[in-house]
């Protein structure tokens, strides 16, 4: 028998997404947030309280960048999810990490995590705090990548837990997309 839980926001996994933007005056922030995912053919959306900072730039720059949160930068993710760049200037010199200017949107990339999505703003709602951006560019590391593709693996990105509060690395393969399922068609 199934417990209820009532209304939450109970959803495996989650990604841990790194958004990263200039202000300004060209200094580059930068947050945590999970609730967020792929919202239509290369598009994501995020949703991302209008209080930040970080929409205060993206709205400003139409543009930002989404790098996957990995095990090796746990630390430093989460920093920049507990503390406000409404408050903090330099969150990412803080959390040890160093930008590149994004060669395709006007928004810095960091160094430090593998895999990164160049993002433009196509829609922000302020009263669901709902935003829509369209993936100009993927990139990742050389070392991610196995016969030319991203690995997940290499990746080691981490997802949230919203019931325990914990990130938590993905685990092993379970199955083949588009053919484990074939063996029960007739």
């Amino acid at each position: 028998m199934k417990k209820d839980f009532g209304k939450q926001t109970y959803m495996f996994p989650m990604p841990v997404l790194i958004i990263a933007t200039y202000d300004e005056n060209g200094i580059p922030n930068a947050m945590n947030a999970a609730w967020g995912g792929i919202h239509d053919t290369n598009q994501i959306g995020i949703c991302l309280s209008h209080e930040h900072k970080t929409v205060k730039n993206i709205l400003a720059k139409k543009a930002f960048t989404v790098s996957m949160a990995d095990v090796k930068n746990v630390v430093p993710c989460d920093y920049v999810g507990v503390v406000s760049g409404n408050d903090t200037s330099n969150k990412i010199e803080i959390a040890g990490w160093t930008v590149t200017k994004s060669p395709n949107v006007d928004a810095p990339i960091i160094n430090e995590l593998p895999m990164c999505l160049e993002c433009t703003l196509v829609s922000y709602d302020e009263k669901s705090d709902y935003m829509v951006a369209d993936i100009v560019n993927v990139s990742a590391e050389e070392n991610v990548l196995t016969d030319g593709k991203i690995d997940v693996a290499k990746v080691n990105p981490i997802t949230y837990d919203p019931v325990s509060h914990k990130y938590l690395s993905l685990g092993e393969v379970a199955g083949t997309a588009f053919k484990d399922g074939l063996k029960l068609k007739k």
